[in-house]
């Protein structure tokens, strides 16, 4: 069903790969005469955008009772597209880690298999406190790095430790919820 919340999810699905077109493009800016920190800012302001409809889909979706399962599904597949075309864009221009992106990359591909395995099982793992640090973190870090303010490398590794931490409370939660429903 396709509700509002569900097009602000999409619309961050389709922003995602534009923000990644971009950051890998600045000639599309300096080619025309502007100064290649335009890049940085459309780039941004794309991501700030994208990451504004996370907010609110999630607000209206419980505000209005507008939660479905195919917004469930949408709503973290959009939060993955969105960070990871931004931390692999950045990666590949040389302003991330590659160790930090594989890190994030491997954790939201683990967490993502014990989610769908939780899911057939009939266990809910809602996403923690930690987890929703963790996503603040990184696209605090994005936001950092897309502008190559100071500081970015080192939140982006502060975001890591919190996608480990997060990762860890999900696996903890998921053998929990296990070990409850075998007794």
């Amino acid at each position: 069903m396709l509700n509002l919340p569900n097009a602000l999810a999409s619309l961050r699905i389709l922003l995602a790969p534009l923000m990644f077109w971009i950051i890998l493009n600045p000639e599309l800016f300096t080619d025309n005469g502007f100064h290649i920190t335009w890049n940085y800012y459309v780039a941004s302001l794309l991501f700030v955008l994208a990451s504004a409809t996370d907010f609110f889909d999630g607000y209206i979706a419980r505000q209005w009772n507008q939660m479905t399962m195919l917004g469930a599904i949408l709503d973290p597949l959009a939060d993955k597209m969105l960070t990871l075309a931004a931390f692999l864009g950045l990666m590949m221009i040389g302003e991330a880690s590659a160790w930090a992106i594989y890190i994030i990359i491997v954790r939201e591909l683990f967490i993502t298999g014990i989610r769908t395995v939780a899911v057939s099982e009939g266990i809910s793992v809602k996403a923690s406190w930690a987890g929703k640090v963790k996503t603040v973190a990184q696209m605090i870090a994005i936001g950092f790095l897309l502008m190559h303010w100071p500081f970015g490398a080192e939140l982006l590794w502060i975001a890591v430790a919190l996608t480990i931490y997060s990762g860890l409370e999900y696996l903890w939660g998921f053998k929990t919820a296990i070990v409850k429903d075998n007794n």
